[in-house]
């Protein structure tokens, strides 16, 4: 196949890829890069839940460099998107986090723009959600739901990763889960398919755990 073809099945014979993301990460942002080229060159089709990595760092922020403890603090800048992810799934279908995750990180990441409450109404405009949503950013409301599904996501991998997370069926029917990759810039065509069957190969080796080396490289969105 080339890196120009796509495949074409029908939904019932595609492999759900559910992924779990917070809009803030720019690494989680090129994994989901990665995965809509993937469901180009790939029977997989992408499911979209949300992860906070607010949640994930609550209980040890003192243990956190002070630039990221900041993000993390009740109140910083990393907790009003994943509850707004969350309320508009709540409110008009999970179906909707794929577009609304989109315009989030094409402003937060791509754009550069600021994590505020302005940024977050445009993102829903260019979603097509309403702006008001953007309301759930500010209160607790949306919290016991973006913990359930922020708890579902990491305890198929464990606490000690982050996000993304992205679980898969395995060949015995269990669903096989893993953190990454973490990859700059997203690959695409081919490549991204390559990756995609490496990464199932090694993740659904029994007793593999860990395959990792220093990053050299800021994230480059393009």
């Amino acid at each position: 196949m080339s890196s120009h073809e796509e495949i074409h099945v029908t939904a019932s014979e595609k492999t759900v890829a559910d992924f779990w993301f917070d809009p803030l990460c720019p690494w989680a942002w090129l994994t989901s890069r990665w995965m809509l080229e993937v469901e180009k060159v790939r029977p997989v089709e992408v499911r979209w839940h949300v992860m906070s990595l607010a949640v994930l760092n609550e209980n040890k922020l003192d243990e956190l460099p002070e630039q990221y403890r900041a993000n993390m603090v009740p109140g910083g800048p990393a907790w009003a998107p994943v509850r707004v992810c969350v309320a508009a799934a709540h409110k008009h279908g999970p179906e909707v986090l794929g577009a609304l995750y989109t315009a989030l990180g094409t402003r937060f990441h791509v754009q550069g723009q600021p994590r505020d409450r302005a940024t977050i109404e445009a993102a829903l405009v260019d979603a097509g959600l309403p702006a008001e949503l953007a309301e759930a950013g500010d209160t607790e409301a949306f919290d016991e739901q973006l913990r359930a599904s922020h708890n579902e996501g990491i305890e198929k991998v464990g606490q000690e990763v982050g996000t993304p997370v992205i679980a898969v069926p395995g060949a015995d029917g269990e669903q096989v889960a893993f953190f990454g990759p973490v990859v700059t810039p997203a690959p695409k065509g081919e490549a991204a398919a390559r990756l995609w069957d490496g990464t199932l190969l090694v993740a659904s080796t029994p007793g593999f755990f860990e395959l990792k080396r220093t990053r050299t490289q800021s994230p480059v969105f393009d």
